[in-house]
């Protein structure tokens, strides 16, 4: 099971309200963003139209990972902005900056990929627990992204009065799994950790300024550079802390209310979830009406097993409720009391069809939909819907599997692919049989090709003649003349070489295969080139009357090399049928990139030189 594969997997649209007032000091702006945190939003919009912290009210935190419709307010500016991840739509004013009593419910739609076709049977039964049970109301994994990128929980630095660890966590920490220029940025950090003066040569310390400019001022006042921090971001620290708490003591509570078989457990970001399969009809009537709180050192209980289950999370780890609070800072930072609801019950719950998967080849996928209070995590619906086959991926697990995908690139490279450079790997039994002066064999070159590389002249023969001349270094080099040469191609490369005589004294055939014309012209005029004619340069004219003679010529020629080239031509049948046959050569390895530049280079010389050799000479005095 997997979601989240594609932002369309995963789409959020928020309903909302707002007093809408003409001329308000706030504009509403409906934002639809696209693999985009609403911190990364908000971010993004403040830096673009030079904001000031706080500028920007919103409902609530939405999902990085899918396409998400919210509505944001900003403070007395006029904001627009159209890109493909992000997008903004105006709405109207307001006089009040936008909280979560302006949100009424979330609707979701959330593709599920990597399915069996065993999984459509208990889809059916646990969509009817869901709806008959309702889901935990627990605290998913994207709440803990801290833990998952190891900078564990700043909260337990605060409360201990650690200014500097919960700064070094937060500017100092880096991501094994992030390969932004955050991360980039605090790698530096880690490394240059004190030297506040040193400068960072990445883009993405703009974020960080305000608190790297606190540090160059005073650089011993750690906490007075972490109050620095966007506000947001300093209280979604505590929050943090206080959901992990919330989880265990609603886990533990569920333990101390239902028999053990009635529970089931599901991993997550920050340990292990406990959901219940049934229960009797008093039971669930209580579970319906409870709630359990946010704690802060405020908090009172008039319930004693949840009373009981929060101490038990406390001693865990080893505090009371009075220590929930932050020595020295507690105007600015501080835990609030709120009670949450421990079940959600989604409305109007919808299961698609299934369909075939396009993106995992053999599995099927199915849409859920479903509305969700505000508040309630979307992913854990899902997982309780398909909790027979999700696994939660940890840090770990993506750790593990990104080693195992690069011991498998690197193995793969080892064994590899052969060199653009060489020739194909040579087999062990085929190592005996090569020829001494073979030593690398191409791609047949094409007609385009062979036109390009070899210099125009005005007869066809004449450069027929060129293009074999400037070509017989390289097949003399690499031992042009086969010895397994076809009786096909000899009976061709023969009724070539009389062709000019047939013809006569007219132009050479445009209409004879390119291939063919070049390997008869090879083979007929090597000798030649190699006796007398090697010092005619391939850019030699001819003459109309020298033009007349050259079927003789050729014919003469290709005559002979047909003998010399062809040592079974003078033999007798019965001695070529017993005469040992070569072995076939390796196939032509393709030409690699830099063989290709040079070649595509050399090719556009000649074509701007033969361009330029068309135009008519100026004729200045």
């Amino acid at each position: 099971m997997r979601i989240k594969q594609k932002p369309e997997d995963f789409s959020v649209k928020e309903s909302y309200r707002f007093d809408e007032v003409d001329g308000g000091r706030f504009r509403v702006y409906l934002m639809d963003k696209q693999k985009l945190s609403t911190f990364d939003a908000v971010t993004r919009l403040r830096d673009a139209f030079g904001l000031k912290p706080g500028a920007i009210s919103y409902c609530g935190l939405k999902d990085k990972q899918g396409r998400t419709e919210q509505i944001i307010a900003v403070d007395g500016a006029d904001v627009d902005m159209q890109e493909p991840d992000l997008r903004l739509k105006f709405l109207g004013r307001t006089n009040k900056a936008l909280s979560s009593a302006n949100i009424t419910s979330n609707r979701f739609s959330v593709t599920v990929r990597a399915l069996g076709p065993e999984s459509v049977g208990p889809l059916n039964s646990a969509a009817a627990e869901v709806n008959r049970l309702g889901v935990v109301n627990y605290f998913d994994s994207q709440r803990f992204g801290s833990l998952k990128h190891g900078q564990g929980f700043i909260a337990k630095d605060l409360i201990r009065g650690d200014f500097e660890a919960a700064l070094h966590n937060f500017l100092a920490k880096p991501s094994e799994l992030d390969f932004t220029e955050d991360a980039k940025v605090k790698a530096f950090w880690r490394d240059n950790w004190g030297q506040w003066d040193a400068r960072v040569p990445f883009e993405g310390t703009r974020k960080y300024h305000r608190v790297l400019r606190s540090l160059r001022d005073h650089p011993k006042d750690f906490m007075k550079a972490f109050l620095q921090i966007d506000s947001d971001y300093r209280a979604m620290q505590l929050f943090t802390f206080q959901s992990f708490l919330w989880n265990e003591g609603v886990r533990r509570y569920l333990q101390l209310m239902l028999p053990r078989e009635s529970l089931f457990p599901m991993r997550y970001q920050a340990g292990t979830l406990l959901f219940h399969r049934d229960a009797d009809a008093n039971t669930l009537r209580v579970l319906r009406e409870a709630t359990f709180p946010l704690l802060a050192p405020d908090t009172t209980f008039k319930d004693p097993k949840v009373e009981e289950a929060v101490h038990w999370v406390l001693s865990r780890e080893k505090l009371t409720l009075a220590d929930l609070r932050i020595p020295d800072a507690e105007r600015l930072l501080y835990f609030k009391h709120e009670e949450r609801p421990l079940l959600s019950f989604p409305h109007k719950l919808v299961v698609g069809r299934t369909q075939p998967d396009e993106i995992n080849r053999g599995d099927i996928k199915v849409n859920v939909a479903f509305t969700l209070p505000p508040g309630a995590y979307a992913t854990l619906v899902v997982k309780r819907l398909f909790h027979f086959a999700y696994t939660e991926e940890t840090a770990d697990d993506i750790r593990a599997q990104r080693e195992r995908t690069a011991r498998i690139i690197e193995e793969s490279q080892a064994e590899g692919a052969p060199s653009s450079r060489r020739g194909p790997p040579v087999r062990d039994g085929e190592r005996g049989s090569e020829r001494p002066g073979a030593t690398s064999s191409r791609r047949p070159q094409t007609r385009d090709e062979e036109r390009a590389r070899s210099p125009r002249t005005e007869f066809p023969s004449s450069r027929r003649a060129s293009s074999s001349r400037s070509e017989a270094p390289a097949r003399r080099g690499a031992g042009a003349a086969r010895e397994d040469e076809t009786s096909s191609t000899r009976r061709a490369s023969s009724s070539r070489s009389e062709a000019p005589a047939r013809r006569g004294a007219g132009a050479a055939r445009e209409d004879e295969p390119s291939s063919t014309r070049r390997a008869s012209s090879s083979r007929s005029e090597a000798p030649a080139r190699r006796g007398s004619s090697r010092d005619e340069g391939p850019s030699t004219r001819r003459s109309p009357s020298e033009w007349a003679a050259a079927p003789a010529r050729s014919r003469s020629a290709s005559s002979e090399d047909d003998v010399s080239a062809s040592p079974s031509r003078g033999r007798s049948l019965a001695d070529q049928a017993n005469a040992p046959k070569a072995p076939k050569e390796a196939p032509p390895a393709p030409l690699g990139f830099r063989e290709k530049a040079r070649q595509r280079k050399a090719n556009k010389e000649i074509a701007r030189a033969e361009t330029a050799a068309k135009r008519p000479k100026s004729r200045k005095k």
